[in-house]
C-alpha cells in the first residue's frame, strides 16, 4: 500500500527529533533572525533542511511553506502544500526546557488533511487525519466538553488577557496558563489536559496547521479570533489570532472577545 501522508509525516517527525536532540542542551550556535523576528539556531536550519529534502523528494508536486525557508509563491499554485515549524518553541530549546515541538502539515486547497506533532523530549506523539480522528502516541484523543469559565483551566499569554480585547472591558475569570509551543498548546487541548486556548496576536501558519487538525478531529473547534475559520496556504501566512476549545466554550470565547 502507497506510504499516506500522514504516515510521511510521522516518519519525518520522528527523524526530526533524532537530529534535534543532537543539538540539544549542547551549546548549539544561535543567531537572532532580521526585524526582531525571534532566534534560530543550527538545530531549526538542520532540522528544516532535512524535512525540506525528505518530503519533497517523497511528494514532488507539493508546496512548501516553513518558517526557516525563503517563502516562493508557487506553493499558491500547488494542490497540496506541506506547512512546516522545524522548531516550536525555539527559545525553550535554547534555554534547555523540554517543551518544544515539531509541527508538520498537509493543507489541500487551504484544508489541512494530516498533521504531527512530535514533543521527542517528551515522548508526545500527536496524529491526525482528516475524518480520521486524533490520537496520541496512538490513542484517541478528544477535547474537553467544558461548556463555561467555572472550574475551566485556559492556555492564554498574558497579553491575551489585557483589557481591550474582551467586549465588556475586562477579560472572565478562568485559571490562565502558559506553555511556549502554540503547536503543543492546541496539542494539549486537543487531548483535553486544557479546556481551550487563545492567541489574539497575528500568527504564523506553520505554528497553527498541525494543531488545527489534531484540535478538530478530537470534537474540537477552532477559528481565528473574531470566529472565522482558518484557511492555509494563504499569500500572507498569518492568522487573525487563534480560538479553540470544545464547541461550547469556544462559542462563548468568541461571543466574549471584543472582535465578534
Amino acid at each position: 500500500m502507497p506510504e499516506t501522508d500522514l504516515d510521511l509525516l510521522i516518519d519525518a517527525a520522528l527523524a526530526s527529533g533524532k537530529i534535534a536532540q543532537t543539538f540539544f542542551q549542547n551549546a548549539p550556535k544561535i543567531w537572532d533572525k532580521a526585524d526582531g523576528a525571534g532566534p534560530v539556531t543550527e538545530a531549526d536550519l538542520a532540522v528544516n533542511a532535512l524535512l525540506e529534502e525528505k518530503l519533497l523528494n517523497a511528494r514532488p508536486n507539493y508546496g512548501w511553506l516553513s518558517e526557516e525557508s525563503a517563502d516562493n509563491s508557487l506553493r499558491q499554485s500547488k494542490e497540496f502544500v506541506f506547512i512546516i515549524d522545524p522548531i516550536d518553541g525555539t527559545r525553550s530549546f535554547i534555554e534547555g526546557a523540554r517543551t518544544w515541538a515539531h509541527s508538520l502539515a498537509v493543507a489541500r486547497h487551504g484544508v489541512i488533511t494530516a498533521a504531527v506533532v512530535l514533543l521527542p523530549m517528551r515522548d508526545l506523539l500527536f496524529t491526525a487525519e482528516l475524518g480520521g480522528g486524533a490520537r496520541l502516541n496512538n490513542t484517541p484523543i478528544s477535547a474537553s466538553r467544558q461548556d463555561g469559565y467555572l472550574g475551566s483551566n485556559i492556555l492564554a499569554a498574558k497579553p491575551g488577557l489585557d483589557a481591550k480585547h474582551w467586549a465588556d472591558g475586562k477579560p472572565p475569570v478562568f485559571d490562565h496558563h502558559h506553555r511556549p509551543s502554540l503547536a503543543y498548546r492546541l496539542s494539549l487541548v486537543a487531548q483535553g489536559e486544557f479546556d481551550a486556548m487563545l492567541t489574539l496576536r497575528p500568527s504564523w501558519e506553520w505554528d497553527i496547521a498541525a494543531g488545527a487538525l489534531i484540535i478538530t478531529e478530537a470534537g474540537g473547534t477552532i477559528s481565528d479570533k473574531t470566529g472565522a475559520p482558518l484557511k492555509f496556504n494563504s499569500t500572507d501566512p498569518r492568522l487573525n489570532g487563534v480560538v479553540a476549545a470544545g464547541p461550547s466554550l469556544h462559542s462563548t470565547l468568541i461571543e466574549d472577545l471584543a472582535y465578534a
